[in-house]
């Protein structure tokens, strides 16, 4: 091999890149195969190990996958957000659905030792607690149960509870969502959140528990969600790497 072969190298790796990636953008559509290896290597004079490690790349990156004995083949596309901090509101808009609230309830209450250490504040501290069962098209969809620290958020926020709290927060306090640490577990209605989700008792259900934080690392928000398993899914994408 001379040196003007081992110059080309990088510059024949480069283009088998470039031609890849422009089948991949404009001639092949997904879990179409690709050229193989052997076929690619004779094309841009190439080793078939410096093919692979350009396969490797595009594979790595999601844009192809391997079945071993049948070649390499085209990814879907990946969804951009697979997983996406949104307040219910926005959830229901992404959905084409109008979301809205009923029969919310206000209160003053101590935050307790739970609630107290989800939101790194002292048990005797004062919180808002907003309970409403929010709607998507007028229909009931989730019971939310949502303590505020008075400290940050020190009106009762009135009218502004029927629509997006996370927007009304944003607006009136400056409190944007950065991070939030959530769980979620499977479970059932009982009699009382059946009634006020118009749903049949012991019917499935999921909780959500959500403490949000502001981009400052402040605590400003803990919740629980419970949701009509029969009419609301919780969608995750995951990828093997």
């Amino acid at each position: 091999m001379t040196d003007g072969d081992v110059a080309r190298g990088p510059v024949k790796s480069t283009e088998l890149r470039r031609h890849l990636r422009t089948l991949l953008r404009e001639r092949l559509a997904p879990h179409d195969r690709l050229p193989t290896e052997r076929s690619l290597a004779e094309e841009f004079s190439l080793s078939r190990l410096t093919v692979r490690r350009v396969l490797d790349e595009l594979e790595l990156a999601g844009q192809v996958y391997r079945v071993q004995g049948s070649g390499t083949f085209v990814s879907e596309p990946r969804i951009a957000k697979s997983v996406e901090l949104t307040s219910f509101s926005e959830d229901m808009r992404a959905r084409g659905l109008t979301p809205g609230s009923l029969a919310v309830t206000v209160e003053r209450v101590p935050a307790g030792a739970e609630v107290g250490y989800a939101l790194r504040i002292s048990p005797s501290e004062e919180v808002l607690r907003v309970r409403r069962v929010r709607t998507a098209d007028g229909e009931p969809i989730c019971l939310e149960d949502v303590r505020l620290p008075t400290a940050l958020v020190p009106d009762d926020l009135g009218e502004a509870l029927h629509g997006s709290l996370y927007e009304e927060l944003s607006g009136r306090y400056g409190l944007v969502p950065h991070r939030a640490e959530q769980t979620i577990t499977a479970t059932v209605l009982d009699q009382d959140s059946a009634r006020a989700l118009k749903a049949p008792p012991f019917s499935p259900a999921f909780l959500v528990r959500r403490t949000t934080f502001d981009a400052r690392g402040r605590a400003y928000e803990q919740a629980g969600s419970l949701y009509r398993g029969d009419r609301y899914a919780y969608e995750l994408t995951i990828y093997r790497t």
